[in-house]
């Protein structure tokens, strides 16, 4: 366990590479028009149809880019997860994607009229003859209706009908997608066939992204799991439907895990081995051994409770900012709703504080649902840790609180006097952390004090 620090102040991380990076993405994006004006894409607008055309190719490039731009962002490169946690990089994620696709099918409206007014021909028969005569175009139709599933599936009132399982291996649809559009790019696209200098940035932008996914995807979770060889190593009960589970492996000091993180994990118990769910830590990872706490949910977690020791297990990860390096000042506040606590509970554990400089604010329906309070109490004897049981039903609309509690931003004040001069980690159900995000902002804790990772899809 890590002794408390009377040390100075955490220092906040440099904010360069965050800037580097989204400039990086915003430059290709510059890189792509660019290339289209070079190849004549503002010429070509002075006509009709020819200037239908040029949108179109300009629309179907910047549909491209943004694409690869998504898939870079969930391809799990270490660098750019821990810079900006994946509940960032999954609003990214969908915002590029709502945009590729509508960008593509402006696309291919508009390079279908631009075609069909240029040879005289009808829309219908210019469409069937783009999909049946050139090269890679019934390739990239099919990748076009592969999008089309992961974008309909990716509508919220269409998630909330699907299962998480359901939903995962849905979306694993828009790597095919991306992947048979590269034909049509290759076969007919203009700007490959025409600029040696477009070609090369293409090649080289789809060779990175494939590479980003094969190694970070695939490689580095197949090398660590084989190398860690993690098993099961016994699964205890903490509250009605929670269950921990122990595992062990082989030098797991060299595994870089913190606690805050999460892994994905696939137990090989039996079917549905192949799904991959996060749960986070919760407990400080040790050298001999890890453990993460589930809550059965009605999908796959409820399946836990049931492991075997020995079972084996497949580990994606580590994932997540939510560690101690966000911390800047003394003191910090914890603040978690239900199984939320897992991931805070580890924190609290490994994070460096003197007596008195930690409180923790913990959320739940009723004294038999709350997890770990023998663990938390053992660490506000041990360490100093402020602990407040916040329980009873669900107060008004938009609460963080249990009902009575009144205003929730002054409550937070009369909880935590000094709650502007501290950290906050917040973990639990996402609109129950929007409202304490919302009680800290009235609290007057400055943004970047306030640290928070969602977990959703």
């Amino acid at each position: 366990m890590v002794r408390p620090s009377t040390g100075a102040t955490t220092r906040r991380r440099s904010t360069w590479w965050p800037d580097a990076i989204g400039a990086t993405a915003v430059f290709s994006l510059l890189i792509v028009v660019a290339l289209w004006v070079h190849g004549r894409g503002l010429q070509d607008l002075g006509g009709l149809w020819t200037g239908a055309t040029s949108l179109g190719r300009l629309t179907g490039l910047v549909s491209s880019d943004l694409l690869l731009i998504q898939v870079l962002l969930m391809a799990r490169v270490p660098w750019i997860e821990r810079t900006y946690g994946q509940d960032r990089l999954a609003r990214w994620h969908r915002l590029a994607g709502f945009t590729s696709f509508n960008l593509m099918l402006a696309h291919i409206v508009l390079i279908t009229l631009g075609y069909a007014g240029t040879g005289h021909a009808s829309v219908i028969r210019e469409a069937w003859d783009l999909v049946t005569t050139y090269p890679g175009m019934l390739l990239a139709t099919a990748g076009t209706a592969a999008l089309v599933m992961v974008v309909v599936t990716s509508v919220r009132a269409a998630r909330r009908r699907l299962r998480y399982e359901s939903w995962h291996l849905l979306h694993l649809y828009a790597y095919l997608g991306a992947g048979l559009a590269l034909p049509h790019q290759l076969w007919t696209g203009a700007d490959f066939i025409s600029s040696k200098l477009s070609a090369l940035y293409w090649w080289t932008a789809y060779i990175l992204c494939a590479g980003a996914v094969v190694v970070f995807r695939l490689g580095v979770p197949l090398w660590r799991s084989t190398r860690h060889g993690l098993r099961v190593a016994a699964v205890v009960a903490e509250a009605p439907g929670v269950h921990s589970v122990y595992l062990r492996g082989r030098d797991l000091h060299r595994l870089p895990a913190r606690a805050g993180q999460f892994f994905m994990w696939r137990f090989l118990s039996g079917p549905g081995w192949t799904r991959a769910h996060p749960y986070s830590l919760s407990a400080a990872p040790r050298p001999d051994l890890l453990r993460i706490t589930v809550k059965s949910l009605g999908d796959d977690s409820s399946q836990v409770a049931a492991l075997r020791p020995g079972t084996k297990v497949l580990i994606e990860g580590p994932y997540g900012h939510l560690t101690g390096d966000r911390r800047s000042t003394r003191r910090v506040t914890m603040i978690a709703s239900g199984v939320g606590i897992t991931p805070l509970r580890a924190l609290l554990e490994e994070l460096p504080y003197a007596s008195g400089e930690a409180t923790l604010l913990y959320r739940a329906r009723s004294d038999a649902d709350l997890v770990f309070r023998g663990e938390l109490e053992q660490l506000a004897a041990s360490r100093g840790v402020r602990v407040m049981y916040l329980l009873g039903p669900r107060g008004r609309d938009g609460s963080w609180l249990p009902a009575g509690w009144g205003h929730d931003a002054k409550a937070l004040r009369h909880l935590v006097p000094d709650i502007a001069r501290q950290d906050v980690f917040v973990c639990g159900p996402d609109a129950w952390m929007e409202a304490v995000r919302n009680a800290a902002v009235g609290a007057r804790v400055p943004e970047d004090q306030i640290h928070l990772e969602r977990f959703s899809w």
